[in-house]
């Protein structure tokens, strides 16, 4: 039994962090809220702190302008707490594959003086989980020259890469708050329709990525009726619980880490973290390893399924701004869409509502002015939208923008091909 180690105040904790140090912040459903109230409350000691994280979650109280003398927030993916930071210039944004995070802490590009996570309480033998969140924070907290545990018995202990020693930490306080949720919305038909169109892409035994947000989950939703489906994502949400339940996933065929279900981080419900709770059918690993390309092109049968902003008649594929409106970031799209190219049997595809919320167009004649190409158009294989889907692999310019325009809304596509005509002279 090893002893169970003191703990100290947030605001004792924070005195380890001083001027000019850069400091990580745990992200996702792990964002340690109650020690970044006292990092921001320490605003008139502290001067030029860099913040460098994912995506956190809840208040993030030192991303205020009031408060850019002290902290300056350096992000690896725009989340929403950080947006408005970063677009009026007193925050900054890293454009990076986020297989390639780990690489900025543990070569130096980006050394962290201070890692601040949030862990499961010690078990009998001293360790504690970085829990719902592995992705990066295990290489800032084995890199970064002092730790900072936010001790949370409401996190769950999963395996994998996730096991720290709470020798590790230079300090420790205890907390109880909940962790941060994102409950699943109700599926619109137009959701429905897009995830029938990739289920029908996907066949039995094929290893599947699919990211965040409505559109991921009506594809879970209709994967009911599939068999012997694997599991090799970045993130993992609600959706996944059935299909292990039933059987649809379990992982039989894998080629990587076979019997498991590979992610680097989990955001959904409380139901969700209590199913990976010291489940030993899911491994929580390290993003270099999960997002690697060379590690999912060896899965036969990987279907990626991601999503975008707008997309060009060339198929170019703009997905973290709007023009140069800073939305979020690259993440793991480009990983997932190259490894899955490269698989045997694999399958790349961008998922789309075929307009916005507000009726805007997702697929164009030109990205907007200052927009960013996250996925380049010789990347492109599979393009959905509720109408149908446009496989681009291999096609000429023109053929690429006929393709498009089939599956865009039916009352945009006039004016596509207008442009289309103009665009390349014959159509």
């Amino acid at each position: 039994m090893i002893g169970i180690p003191e703990y100290t105040t947030a605001e004792k904790a924070i005195e380890i962090i001083q001027s000019g140090n850069r400091v990580f912040v745990h992200g996702s459903a792990q964002t340690p809220t109650h020690l970044l109230q006292a990092l921001a409350s320490a605003d008139k000691r502290l001067q030029d702190v860099e913040i460098v994280s994912i995506t956190m979650h809840g208040n993030i109280p030192f991303a205020k302008k009031e408060l850019a003398g002290s902290f300056r927030v350096n992000s690896l993916f725009v989340s929403e707490g950080v947006r408005q930071a970063v677009n009026e210039g007193f925050g900054d944004y890293v454009p990076i594959f986020l297989s390639e995070i780990p690489i900025l802490f543990r070569k130096g590009h980006l050394p962290i003086d201070v890692a601040i996570v949030q862990v499961s309480p010690p078990d009998s033998h001293g360790f504690c989980s970085l829990g719902l969140s592995v992705d990066i924070a295990f290489a800032a907290v084995e890199t970064a020259k002092y730790v900072i545990a936010q001790v949370n018995p409401n996190v769950p202990r999963t395996l994998g890469d996730s096991q720290i020693h709470h020798t590790r930490f230079h300090a420790m306080v205890s907390c109880e708050d909940s962790l941060h949720e994102l409950k699943p919305k109700a599926l619109t038909d137009v959701e429905i329709a897009i995830g029938k169109h990739v289920a029908s892409l996907i066949e039995d035994r094929s290893t599947v990525q699919l990211g965040i947000g409505a559109i991921p989950n009506a594809v879970l939703k209709t994967l009911s009726g599939h068999k012997d489906l694997g599991l090799h994502t970045e993130m993992c949400s609600d959706g996944v619980i059935e299909l292990i339940e039933k059987g649809v996933i379990n992982n039989k065929y894998k080629k990587i880490r076979p019997h498991v279900s590979v992610t680097s981080f989990a955001l959904g419900s409380r139901r969700l973290y209590d199913f990976v709770d010291d489940n030993p059918s899911f491994n929580f690993m390290d993003v270099s390893f999960v997002n690697d390309p060379t590690v999912i092109r060896k899965i036969d049968k990987m279907v990626a399924v991601n999503s975008a902003i707008e997309i060009d008649f060339t198929g170019q594929v703009c997905s973290d701004s709007i023009g140069p409106y800073q939305f979020s970031g690259i993440g793991g799209q480009m990983d997932f869409l190259r490894g899955a190219a490269l698989s045997e049997g694999g399958k790349p595809i961008l998922a789309i509502p075929s307009r916005t919320g507000k009726g805007i167009p997702r697929i164009v004649p030109f990205l907007k002015h200052g927009a960013a190409v996250v996925t380049t158009r010789a990347h492109v294989h599979y393009v959905v939208t509720e109408y149908g889907i446009a496989y681009l692999y291999g096609k000429n310019l023109r053929q690429r923008a006929k393709a498009l325009i089939n599956i865009a809304h039916p009352d945009d596509r006039e004016a596509l091909e207008r442009a289309a005509r103009e665009r390349f002279k014959v159509f």
